[in-house]
């Protein structure tokens, strides 16, 4: 099932907690979303998927439905972003506490070096 990556993002800013710093930008026909500057969520065709590590990753990743995301079927499937389950996203407290638990866990950027002049 095809989606609409703007319809996507809706629901993500709907289930977002309300003080969660988002941003969006669109990206290669489908956007992606930001919390606190860091890339975590890619909304497409696809779905919406999170970027999770570790035991969230494979916590979610188990979930019926869920699956590695892939934007086409010759690529292979991502390491670290998992597309949310149809169910899940129709859950808003399920998907709030996905979006809090993997957001929770974003790295830190690494520090940019200072240019020279």
């Amino acid at each position: 099932m095809a989606h609409n990556p703007k319809a996507l993002q809706a629901l993500f800013q709907t289930a977002a907690p309300p003080d969660m710093e988002l941003a969006f930008k669109a990206m290669f026909g489908g956007v992606m979303g930001y919390v606190d500057g860091k890339p975590f969520a890619s909304m497409s065709d696809v779905g919406l998927a999170l970027k999770l590590a570790g035991d969230d990753y494979a916590d979610l990743l188990a979930t019926p439905g869920a699956k590695a995301l892939q934007y086409t079927p010759d690529m292979p499937p991502s390491k670290s972003y998992v597309v949310v389950p149809e169910a899940m996203l129709e859950d808003r407290e399920a998907f709030r506490a996905w979006i809090v638990r993997g957001a929770a866990n974003l790295k830190a950027g690494k520090p940019r070096k200072a240019r020279r002049a």
